[in-house]
């Protein structure tokens, strides 16, 4: 009786991991005026718990390099590594930058 409640105990966790943000400014993002929206968006994939990746995800930035990369786990990131017990995660990753307001049109 005590490992059927164990084991269910530890698939309970391994299953609902928590969610990840993490949220970077690069550049002069904050104090730039606009409306966000999104640039680009990839998938980060790695294997064994996080420790070897596969390949490297390479996301479109913008040209000034003022942007904002958020990093998520999903409940799809989740649920592909709680099927996979771990073997395989991914993250989804979002570039987010400001439209421009032209100095021009201010005035």
């Amino acid at each position: 009786m005590k490992t059927r409640k164990f084991l269910a105990l530890t698939i309970v966790l391994i299953t609902l991991g928590s969610c990840m943000t993490t949220k970077t400014q690069v550049g002069t993002y904050k104090e730039q005026q606009g409306k966000e929206y999104t640039y680009d968006k990839i998938k980060q994939v790695w294997l064994f718990w996080g420790i070897i990746p596969v390949g490297r995800a390479s996301a479109n930035t913008p040209a000034s390099g003022n942007c904002e990369v958020i990093t998520k786990l999903k409940f799809v990131d989740m649920l592909i590594t709680s099927l996979t017990g771990g073997i395989v995660s991914t993250y989804s990753i979002k570039i987010k930058a400001k439209e421009e307001v032209n100095s021009l049109e201010n005035k």
